[in-house]
């Protein structure tokens, strides 16, 4: 899939020596097609790690996309240069009257914090809010997940008591929905979060579907009925290197912190990570763009939004 960013984001030279396509401004406006437009809220502190993982990930199917990042203005972002910031990103205020096919919710190294007391929670509901007339469908990750399904249910998390903190084996629950088409009974997924959103209040919410949880981690996959809703509850965007980035920091900090369960070969940090979760991954990225957000935006945005019950 040709992805359409700005020509000189840094992640660009890193994907293009991936063999990855990356199409600027200049060669996509030759192309007579209506790109989809993606936008993502990255509220990850090192921005510049993340906006490299999903384009990674949504770099598997033949559609053209159109990303936009904006991040959170009630924020002061400090792991990210403010010239990066001023110059990839925008605000939530600056598209607010836009529309868009999709949109992604990243996580945040928050979920230890009542939601209320996040700096940027008011502003975060706008943009929940928001979703509701102006994106067709939004795929929300880990603290994202959260956050989401307790501004549109009233679903609380739940402190673990320790963190969640590696690789978790999965089990397909619900085949016959597109979003895990392809994928096999069981599969591996990044987790990296202190805390949860139990199964048995989720199976209470009559909105929700589970596509797929661990006996370890608990639920990881989840939707709305229609569709417009994708919760994710661990990292499926994470590369080879990045649990062990997080456990090399937390180490470093002195916070008494376990080896990534099921990641080190032989649990040797001395070892070369291994990589099992990332064809699902991609999987799963292609799934939601083909699925819930090609095949369900109208060709004008702004006009009907159709659901997945529509066209199944």
């Amino acid at each position: 899939m040709p992805i359409r960013i700005q020509s000189d984001l840094p992640a660009r030279e890193i994907l293009d020596q991936e063999n990855i396509f990356v199409m600027d401004e200049g060669q996509a406006d030759l192309q007579d097609i209506r790109p989809l437009e993606i936008v993502i809220l990255n509220l990850m502190p090192l921005k510049e790690d993340t906006e490299l993982q999903l384009l990674r990930s949504l770099s598997n199917t033949p559609l053209q996309l159109n990303i936009t990042f904006i991040a959170a203005s009630s924020h002061e972002a400090k792991n990210t240069t403010v010239n990066h910031l001023n110059k990839f990103y925008q605000s939530f205020e600056d598209i607010m009257d836009n529309d868009y096919d999709g949109m992604i919710i990243t996580g945040a190294p928050v979920e230890q914090i009542e939601y209320e007391q996040v700096d940027y929670w008011n502003e975060l509901k706008e943009v929940f809010e928001w979703t509701n007339d102006h994106v067709t469908t939004t795929l929300h990750l880990c603290w994202g997940a959260q956050a989401a399904m307790y501004y549109h249910y009233g679903i609380r998390k739940k402190e673990l008591g320790y963190k969640l903190f590696g690789l978790y084996r999965h089990k397909v629950m619900n085949r016959k929905i597109p979003l895990v088409r392809g994928f096999d009974d069981y599969f591996y997924a990044p987790h990296s979060r202190w805390t949860e959103v139990s199964k048995e209040d989720i199976v209470r919410c009559e909105d929700l579907i589970i596509l797929a949880e661990s006996r370890e981690a608990g639920v990881f996959l989840a939707m709305s009925r229609n569709g417009r809703r994708i919760f994710v509850m661990g990292h499926p965007e994470y590369d080879r290197r990045t649990l062990g980035a997080e456990y090399q920091r937390d180490v470093d900090k002195g916070i008494g912190i376990q080896l990534p369960k099921n990641y080190y070969p032989d649990d040797d940090p001395d070892n070369k990570p291994r990589l099992l979760w990332r064809a699902h991954a991609n999987t799963l990225y292609a799934n939601w763009i083909n699925y819930y957000v090609y095949q369900l935006t109208p060709y004008s945005l702004g006009t009907r939004v159709y659901t997945y019950e529509n066209l199944h």
